[in-house]
């Protein structure tokens, strides 16, 4: 899943257009996103608050075993670094 501070109405057509099959949720206030502390302060196009982009991996106990931060909305993890990661969990 995905947390963006985009309206519910841009996430769901941003995933219908890109073809996504993952649930995007909408935090408008950035409270989740504070707490994990991945507000970027104005980094949006139009110097609106945006995520910064980041992966976890989570448990089923809700413990989270990994963690990718960027500074650079370009750069994530690639399918295949997160799955070595996931395997590489005890």
């Amino acid at each position: 899943m995905a947390i963006s501070v985009d309206a519910p109405e841009t996430s769901r057509d941003l995933s219908k257009k890109a073809g996504y099959s993952f649930t995007i949720l909408s935090d408008p206030n950035a409270e989740v996103i504070r707490r994990y502390d991945l507000l970027h302060v104005r980094g949006g196009p139009d110097g609106h608050d945006i995520a910064r982009p980041a992966e976890f991996l989570v448990d089923s106990s809700k413990v989270v075993r990994w963690v990718n931060f960027t500074e650079d909305i370009r750069v994530r993890a690639k399918a295949d670094e997160m799955l070595a990661a996931a395997k590489a969990l005890p």
